[in-house]
């Protein structure tokens, strides 16, 4: 016998949380004694269905958002109906309406908390091959995502990463910040022993040792991650948030996830006119989570760890994405040891200094509470055997020293590149740059780009940052060889420009 589905028809204000929506639709199906796996849907009123406190709410349950109109729900016959919902959107009940719309009989009529409503029905499953025709839109896991709004118009492809610039192709890689010649021998040799226990489930807790003993901090303050982009959906999808911001250009995967879980996210562009320095000030007093990169990506601009320290605050929680703070020497203006700044989320890679991207591991820094939050939303065995045998090794003395001398080579390569970049009048370098990577300008950086990799060189393209457009490229640091061959190639490229004629 096929068991019927459960429908819940929700009605909320604008900005309500998720948690308070969630609370209600659990309260309402536990005093009816309903499960919520027994829940197939979420449904309400269009003009609602993009709202993060419903789109949040459905991620957490598992389920789609299905909106119909107003004049839809108008037809529904509510059993209690109101006043208010009727002189708004011509219907009693949005919840109630909301619930019936597809469903035959309503299990419980609506109840409220102070921001949300909400209603049961139960719908038997479809026929075969039957078709809807009440004009909602398609009940898909895709109508959970709030629709993105861009502060320019066309708004930039966040899931677009370096990789895809050299896929399946033999060229040099000034796309990828990964460093070159990675991972060492001997990182190699201590991935390669662990192979011998994959029979036995992963076991963190030395690595998790490892890492917190690194940085100075109780393990409880420490999660290891599926790389940072594990950490950054598990804070999307984790911690309470109802106005999140990104400070852009940056690493565009934190927007990803925040947009991915429900969230409407906010946004502060930096400014080239201003080096893309940050000024606290620009990011709003009610942003209760807040992400910048440090040293950022796309930018290599490192923030002073004073400034950043002026986000911080009682009720907001602070990200501050250190991917590529290993990078820097002496990882000068680091937060991820601070234990005294409210709020803050530290995250941290291996992929970028130790060359393993396709490993995944990384780890978060954070409240031994946020942790907690964090961890709950994890799957079980998130982090591989190999990943943290690799986490073990980086964190060893040999490793860190390793890892400071190739910050002191690094920043000696950048310096020979932006010194080769400042004999070309037509570029202009973000300066002064602190990670392994140069962000510049030039006109038709498009066209520049395609003619690189004619010449065998795959640049990033800036366009997919939110904040730049097509004019700007970023650049990895190599060794001083590379870079010179890229000189010479960037020279031959602008002058294989085709001439604009006027007109």
């Amino acid at each position: 016998m096929t068991r019927a589905a459960l429908v819940v028809g929700v009605g909320a204000r604008r900005g309500t949380p998720a948690e308070e929506v969630l609370r209600l639709i659990h309260g309402t199906l536990e005093a009816a004694g309903l499960a919520a796996g027994d829940v197939v849907e979420l449904a309400t009123l269009d003009s609602r269905a993009d709202e993060p406190g419903i789109t949040g709410a459905a991620v957490r349950l598992g389920v789609p958002v299905r909106a119909y109109a107003a004049g839809r729900l108008a037809e529904v016959r509510v059993p209690n109906p109101s006043a208010a919902p009727y002189a708004a959107v011509a219907t009693g009940s949005v919840a109630e309406a909301a619930a019936l719309a597809e469903a035959g009989e309503l299990l419980v009529p609506k109840r409220k908390s102070a921001s949300v409503t909400c209603a049961v029905a139960r719908r038997s499953p479809p026929a075969e091959n039957s078709a809807s025709t009440n004009g909602s839109r398609p009940s898909t896991m895709a109508a959970m995502l709030p629709p993105t709004k861009h502060t320019d118009g066309v708004g930039p492809d966040l899931r677009h990463h370096g990789d895809a610039e050299i896929r399946g192709l033999d060229l040099i890689d000034l796309a990828v910040n990964v460093r070159t010649g990675t991972p060492p021998d001997w990182l190699r040799e201590r991935i390669g022993a662990s192979l011998g226990s994959l029979a036995a489930y992963p076991d963190g807790g030395t690595a998790r040792a490892a890492v917190a003993g690194r940085h100075g901090l109780p393990e409880e303050r420490v999660l290891l991650t599926a790389g940072a982009a594990e950490a950054f959906v598990l804070i999307a999808r984790a911690l309470p948030a109802r106005r999140p911001v990104v400070v852009h250009p940056q690493f565009t995967e934190p927007e990803a996830a925040l947009r991915a879980a429900g969230h409407e996210v906010g946004r502060v562009l930096l400014r080239p006119e201003d080096g893309f320095r940050l000024d606290p000030a620009t990011v709003p007093e009610d942003a209760d989570l807040v992400v910048v990169g440090n040293p950022t990506n796309p930018t290599s601009v490192l923030h002073p760890a004073g400034v950043l320290e002026q986000l911080a605050r009682p009720g907001r929680t602070l990200v501050v994405d250190e991917a590529f703070m290993d990078a820097v020497p002496g990882e000068r203006e680091a937060l991820c040891s601070r234990q005294d700044v409210p709020g803050l989320v530290v995250l941290r890679s291996l992929t970028k200094t130790w060359g393993l991207a396709g490993l995944r591991i990384g780890y978060v820094l954070a409240d031994s509470a946020t942790i907690a939050l964090l961890q709950e939303a994890q799957p079980l065995w998130p982090v591989s055997s190999p990943a943290l045998a690799a986490a073990e090794a980086c964190m060893e003395p040999r490793a860190l020293v390793e890892a400071a001398d190739a910050a002191d080579r690094i920043a000696v390569d950048r310096a020979h590149l932006l010194a080769g970049l400042a004999e070309f009048s037509e570029v202009r370098v973000v300066e002064p740059a602190a990670g392994p990577f140069v962000l510049l300008r030039l006109e038709r950086a498009d066209e520049v780009r395609e003619l690189l990799r004619t010449r065998g060189f795959a640049a990033r393209r800036g366009d997919t940052f939110p904040g730049l457009g097509s004019e700007w490229l970023r650049l990895a640091v190599r060794d001083r060889v590379t870079t010179n061959r890229f000189l010479q190639a960037l020279d031959l490229a602008l002058q294989g420009l085709p001439r604009r004629t006027a007109g």
